[in-house]
């Protein structure tokens, strides 16, 4: 299975993000060989729309799941349409999270687990865009 993981950086040692729109990378890993591909989160600084942007990314690489911290509704609509399963409650690294998922332990969604805008504070994820 292609597994896509919200992460801060490009290897399996990187530590997953808890955001998924804002989150720098995904860590794209097939679940049984481990192999794997980084691809940076082009929708990381959109003023709006980064879930839905990351979804469709995902989705075009082939993602059948993704694992991440919080999944807005934007983005949990978006990779429902494509097909996408969402599992949440990723913490340490990218292989921590793989593990923790073969071994059963995440959470599958079926419903967004956060508001719009949850990863646009803090973290230095795309703050300065907020309107007030």
């Amino acid at each position: 299975m292609k597994i896509a993981v919200t992460s801060e950086g490009k290897t399996l040692e990187a530590q997953a993000d808890p955001r998924f729109g804002r989150c720098p990378f995904f860590v794209i890993v097939d679940s049984e060989s481990l192999e794997f591909e980084a691809l940076e989160n082009e929708a990381v600084g959109a003023a709006g729309g980064a879930g839905v942007q990351a979804a469709q990314a995902v989705a075009g690489k082939g993602a059948q799941a993704v694992i991440t911290g919080q999944a807005g509704p934007n983005a949990f609509q978006a990779l429902h349409a494509a097909g996408v399963e969402v599992y949440t409650g990723a913490s340490g690294t990218v292989k921590d999270v793989l593990e923790d998922f073969k071994a059963g332990k995440l959470n599958k969604t079926g419903a967004p687990t956060v508001g719009s805008h949850f990863g646009m504070g803090g973290r230095g994820g795309g703050g300065g865009n907020r309107r007030r």
